[in-house]
């Protein structure tokens, strides 16, 4: 696919980077037909940050403690999304509130590591969600691909993928499944969403 018919991407992310590992492979491999252009962390000290370099990656880290207001914290994290011309944001594992600037109004997608509304909200990430599902004795659990809004895990829903929780799962088994699961559903949501910008 050529460049011109790239959508011009970034990415928000506070770990490791293997949501970013995942959708640099499905770009090579599948013709994800987005370019990304820019990776905005949340820390220096994650992995994520030297993915995004070793992949030559314009990456950048931006810390919200160094912002006294919402709104300005907002602007330095999408005025760098305006400077690369960034018509699609992803959050790989963004663990940060940031509000939504008008101009990216269903252009911001986040995958979530259940099935929202379950185990979502402020404080649920990572291993806490699937804890709180096995605690809860769920028997389904799963991911989410949601467009971002102003409140926590609470856009519209693009899609969703489910996987049985058996007896005895530890979370971080579930964890594993909800992983596969997530590398399959977050590039299949992007490439719908593509498909209308």
């Amino acid at each position: 696919m050529s460049n011109d018919r790239l959508i011009p991407t970034a990415v928000f992310l506070s770990g490791g980077g293997r949501t970013l590992e995942n959708l640099l492979q499905h770009v090579r491999t599948d013709s994800m037909p987005i370019d990304v252009r820019l990776v905005l962390s949340s820390s220096a000290k994650v992995r994520g940050v030297e993915v995004g370099r070793n992949a030559g990656i314009d990456t950048r880290v931006v810390l919200k403690s160094k912002f006294l207001t919402s709104e300005t914290y907002r602007d330095a994290m999408f005025g760098p999304c305006r400077e690369v011309g960034a018509k699609l944001v992803v959050m790989a594992g963004f663990l940060k509130h940031v509000l939504v600037p008008d101009d990216f109004n269903r252009r911001v997608v986040n995958i979530h590591p259940s099935l929202i509304p379950a185990f979502s909200g402020e404080g649920m990430y990572g291993h806490r969600v699937h804890e709180a599902a096995i605690r809860r004795g769920v028997q389904f659990s799963g991911c989410t691909v949601h467009f971002v809004d102003n409140d926590y895990d609470h856009g519209p829903i693009i899609l969703q993928r489910v996987c049985a929780v058996p007896k005895d799962c530890s979370p971080n088994q579930l964890a594993a499944a909800v992983f596969e699961l997530e590398c399959e559903a977050l590039p299949a949501a992007i490439k719908d969403i593509a498909a209308d910008l």
